[in-house]
């Protein structure tokens, strides 16, 4: 096995706090060769926009991968700007396990840096044009997850209004995860909206006539398309260009494939009309025969949002062993800071092994990036267990030193 550096002369280790300090909302070429933004040692791009660019990154601290979506601020107009920040506001308010979730926001004069969830499964997009149609079993467990996170974005007075395939992400356990938010909106009942936004293919007919909509009903048609897209692979409505699709999506007939379920059919017919006050609610389609095949006893019902538990000592111990206060961890998880602490501990959370493994990191005092990125192993284990098993089977525990130690509880 390849010789590892745990230590640099730099001082990479992370047991201390000088890495945490020196990279704090700094952007810096590091002692390797990948630039760091904050806490994040950039990995690759894995997205690219017109004003906007999507990395791969590790969190230094937690060896968590995550997402970090990064907005040229130079770029944006005053109306751009307003919608950014409303996009990171409704973030913010969102807790989900279908949605993906921020964990840190870094902001300098011309870049806006968004640190999010990482989905390393992809596009559901992608999956359709690799696999091929889901059969609809897959498909329903599919929906339900992207049916309970929309129906909980409703309930907060949320609309997304560009839901379709290439938004929806799928994580390691294969599990959705609805993403880009950049169209979203607050909505009040009764308080119209009229801006046309999304992709077409997806877009309610009311949308392509230029008419007000509440919001809701927008996302619900765009739903209907979703369902019909994961079971048949293709689209309901299409064209040659924008003319055409918008005259197929005012017709409101689409082709019916003939291996489609009866049951399947009718929950289509009930998202795809085209009066959206007869359109149907998420509530009714959450009590629809066809959600519920194979789930006796666990009807699908809205999502209770749990309360985020800011008190967890073993997150917190492992914390103060990296060097940040007690004091500064209660207040920016009070007060939600979004900033380095809050996603240290939200990173934490992320796996029920990763604390008490990370732990053991920090207590003997590795420099687990380091061993993950010339690991033959990091394929096949998961990073956390990647990195405490090669320390410890390659001898870099002081030697007779026991798996369990007196002086810390957790082992």
């Amino acid at each position: 096995m390849k010789q590892v550096n745990l230590r640099s002369d730099k001082g990479t280790g992370w047991s201390s706090r000088s890495l945490g300090a020196r990279c704090r909302n700094s952007i810096a070429l590091c002692s390797d060769e990948h630039p760091h933004i904050g806490n994040y040692r950039l990995l690759k791009t894995i997205g690219k926009g017109n004003f906007a660019k999507v990395k791969l990154a590790r969190h230094i601290l937690t060896g968590r991968e995550v997402a970090i979506k990064i907005i040229d601020k130079t770029q944006l107009n005053p109306t751009s700007l307003q919608k950014l920040f409303r996009e990171v506001r409704i973030m913010k308010s969102l807790n989900h396990p279908n949605i993906v979730q921020l964990f840190e926001v870094i902001e300098t004069e011309k870049t806006l840096y968004l640190i999010m969830e990482y989905a390393s499964g992809g596009e559901v997009f992608d999956y359709l044009v690799s696999h091929g149609r889901m059969k609809e079993k897959e498909a329903r467990a599919k929906f339900r997850q992207i049916v309970s996170a929309v129906h909980y974005c409703h309930q907060k007075n949320i609309v997304h209004r560009d839901l379709k395939a290439e938004n929806l992400l799928l994580d390691a356990d294969s599990n959705v995860k609805i993403a880009d938010f950049g169209f979203s909106n607050e909505f009040t009942m009764g308080s119209k909206l009229d801006t046309f936004c999304g992709s077409p293919p997806y877009a309610a007919p009311e949308l392509f006539q230029g008419k007000k909509y509440d919001g809701p009903e927008v996302d619900i048609w765009s739903l209907g398309v979703i369902l019909y897209t994961l079971v048949s692979g293709s689209l309901p409505f299409d064209g040659q260009n924008l003319k055409e699709l918008r005259e197929r999506v005012l017709r409101g007939k689409y082709r019916v494939p003939f291996y489609m379920s009866t049951d399947c059919e009718g929950i289509l017919r009930r998202f795809l009309v085209l009066n959206p006050a007869k359109r149907c609610t998420l509530e009714q389609i959450m009590t629809d025969k066809w959600m519920n095949v194979g789930y006796d006893g666990n009807e699908l019902k809205p999502h209770v949002e749990p309360v985020e538990d800011y008190n967890d000592t073993s997150r917190i111990d492992v914390m103060v062993g990296m060097g940040f206060s007690r004091d500064e961890i209660k207040e920016a998880l009070t007060n939600q800071r979004y900033n380095d602490i809050t996603a240290t501990y939200l990173l934490l959370g992320c796996k029920n092994e990763c604390v008490e493994l990370i732990a053991f990191c920090v207590q003997w005092d590795l420099d687990p990036d380091s061993l993950l990125a010339t690991s033959e192993l990091s394929s096949a284990l998961s990073p956390t267990i990647s990195w405490c098993f090669l320390r410890y089977v390659s001898g870099h525990c002081p030697a007779g030193t026991p798996m369990t130690s007196d002086a810390d509880p957790a082992f």
